[in-house]
């Protein structure tokens, strides 16, 4: 594979990120949508919608990082993001707040996903930067 197409692929990768954590962003304001009006929904709805919507930006911000350890840092802070919805997604489940709540079973499953994803990419960084 050429140089080329090598940089294609990699763009190409990490433009899906980006839309699949957009996608992810949305699907998380559709869940505060479905949050009871009472004083818990509307609580855990802000702390949703904050948490869960910032990954993407956050994720944004990295691509256009200064240093490779800004790269990190920024990558870092999405990855905390998404380690905190998850928390807020099992909060909701037990609290049964949604209901199925296995509805929110494949949004557990994106988070856990996702939260992996952005793992292994801050430890690649992690590695680079040592060489």
């Amino acid at each position: 594979m050429s140089e080329k197409e090598k940089n294609t692929e990699n763009n190409q990768k990490k433009f899906d990120l980006q839309e699949r954590l957009i996608d992810y962003a949305v699907r998380i304001i559709k869940v505060s949508e479905q949050l009871p009006d009472t004083k818990a929904g509307k609580h855990v709805s802000s702390q949703i919608l904050r948490s869960g919507t910032s990954s993407a930006p956050n994720y944004g911000e990295a691509q256009s990082a200064e240093s490779r350890a800004d790269f990190i840092y920024k990558l870092k802070i999405a990855l905390k993001e998404l380690r905190e919805i998850e928390v807020w997604l099992k909060i909701i489940i037990k609290a049964k707040l949604i209901q199925p709540s296995t509805k929110l079973s494949p949004l557990l499953q994106e988070t856990d996903e996702l939260i992996s994803i952005l793992f292994k990419s801050i430890d690649t960084a992690k590695k680079k930067n040592e060489r």
